[in-house]
């Protein structure tokens, strides 16, 4: 996409986002929902395939004759396919949206940046007005997003031989963390001693009593490190997208946040501000970790690292070019 393309996307996206706040909020009817659904899926499957190298007429002008049957036959089951649908393509190309990054705030800049394109499809997910079982409903789209990611950043990373060791450590990591992030309540109350689940109960019942949620775990251990290490390191090394990957952990969350009816607008946004401020002290902190092991171990080595992070620059094609 170049020029009035990226015009024309970006107006649908934002007129499409617009349509869907309105509905939120009660001022227009429900009709003017899903037209901003059905614009923000199509829209996004455009800007996916044309990312990634695929057919966006083809692709795009598929999806808008099913969302056009789906909101003509107005069916449960047809509306949750399609929320589940655009949660996955809004986690993917979010991910995909992002270059690389010479430096910590690039990087963080990036991560921001995934998280907004992934915040417009919750509007959209939302738009469908499923009726679905919150927790199959999120492991059923964080299923997907992976796969979807893992595949497309195969083609990216030069197959499974591009890993390295440090890139097959860091992908067993990221998939070991993957389990623990989405299971943790699971594990503490099956695994936990009684202590330990107290006070991980009484942590809290004390953030949502002083800071009025709780970081989610998710996106704090896994999403935005991942995806801000991520960025980071293909600004240097094609193994970068492999880490990118699992940045899924924080696009898939945000695109499925608005459907718990037990949390308000206000507590997801802090519960989510505040696993990505954890994220991206994280973040740093593997960030610099990664800059000196990438330098000799001398004063020397470690200043050719530090000057490695402000003159890194991978060639890799632009945001709006696709990637292969």
């Amino acid at each position: 996409m170049h020029g009035l393309g990226v015009l024309g996307w970006l107006v649908i996206v934002l007129a499409g986002a617009a349509a869907l706040v309105a509905a939120l909020l009660g001022y227009v009817d429900n009709w003017l929902a899903d037209a901003g659904a059905v614009a923000i899926a199509t829209a996004y499957t455009w800007g996916l395939a044309a990312r990634t190298g695929g057919r966006p007429v083809i692709f795009s002008a598929l999806v808008l004759v099913l969302a056009g049957v789906v909101v003509a036959l107005d069916d449960d089951a047809l509306r949750s396919g399609a929320a589940v649908v655009t949660a996955v393509l809004t986690a993917v190309f979010a991910v995909m949206a992002t270059i690389p990054a010479g430096g910590f705030i690039r990087a963080v800049r990036e991560t921001v940046l995934a998280v907004l394109v992934a915040a417009v499809g919750a509007l959209a997910t939302l738009g469908w007005a499923p009726v679905v079982d919150l927790q199959r409903f999120q492991y059923t789209v964080l299923g997907l997003s992976l796969i979807g990611s893992l595949l497309t950043v195969y083609r990216l990373g030069s197959g499974f031989h591009g890993l390295g060791t440090r890139g097959i450590v860091t992908v067993l990591t990221g998939s070991l963390m993957l389990v623990v992030t989405v299971g943790y309540a699971e594990l503490l109350q099956r695994y936990g001693t009684h202590g330990l689940v107290e006070a991980v109960d009484d942590a809290v019942r004390w953030s949502h009593s002083e800071l009025g949620a709780f970081p989610r775990p998710i996106i704090a251990l896994l999403g935005v490190p991942a995806l801000t290490w991520g960025t980071h390191m293909r600004a240097r090394r094609r193994q970068g997208w492999w880490v990118c990957a699992f940045g899924i952990a924080v696009t898939a969350p945000v695109a499925y946040c608005l459907l718990d009816p037990g949390r308000s607008i206000v507590e997801v946004g802090l519960a989510s501000g505040y696993g990505a401020l954890i994220g991206l002290v994280i973040a740093f902190l593997l960030i610099r970790i990664d800059l000196r092991l990438s330098g000799r171990r001398s004063a020397r080595g470690r200043r050719q690292a530090e000057m490695e992070e402000v003159t890194a620059a991978r060639p890799e094609p632009g945001r709006t070019h696709a990637l292969w």
